[in-house]
């Protein structure tokens, strides 16, 4: 019963992990958001959000309020696309303080947070995993 449970625990864990892993893989920029909804959602969007600027989140906004008249498709990946930019916002704000010891360290005395990055990517092997992962989860490398 124990080796059962053991084998439970161990399987539960690797899918975990792999989703954890697999999270981190989606961020998306920007530029690559609006690429992937003008594909998926660009019908939607001229008979939906019509005239609507592109800033201030107005375009997803109309789209989550106009769910019933979207389609699936552009439901979905509004709200993959959403997932990603948030897990990537998350991402650059827990830069700081991932590789914060690596920058006192190894990027001892370096100005400006552009040189700090670039400091610490050219660094990547002194870095360690975590903050390296920090790095790419951010979309900086």
């Amino acid at each position: 019963m124990k080796s059962r449970l053991a084998i439970i625990g161990a399987g539960a864990l690797v899918a975990f992990l792999g989703l954890s892993v697999v999270a981190r893989a989606d961020t998306i920029s920007y530029a690559d958001a609006v690429t992937t909804l003008a594909k998926s959602c660009g019908e939607d969007i001229k008979k939906v959000c019509s005239g609507l600027n592109l800033g201030n989140n107005a375009i997803a906004d109309c789209l989550q309020k106009n769910t019933a008249k979207v389609s699936p498709t552009c439901t979905s990946t509004l709200a993959t696309v959403i997932t990603s930019i948030k897990q990537r916002q998350a991402a650059q704000i827990a830069y700081y303080t991932v590789c914060r010891r690596n920058m006192a360290t190894t990027c001892k005395g370096v100005k400006g947070d552009g040189n700090m990055l670039s400091c610490l990517i050219k660094a990547e092997r002194m870095t360690g995993p975590k903050c390296t992962q920090a790095i790419t989860d951010a979309g900086w490398r």
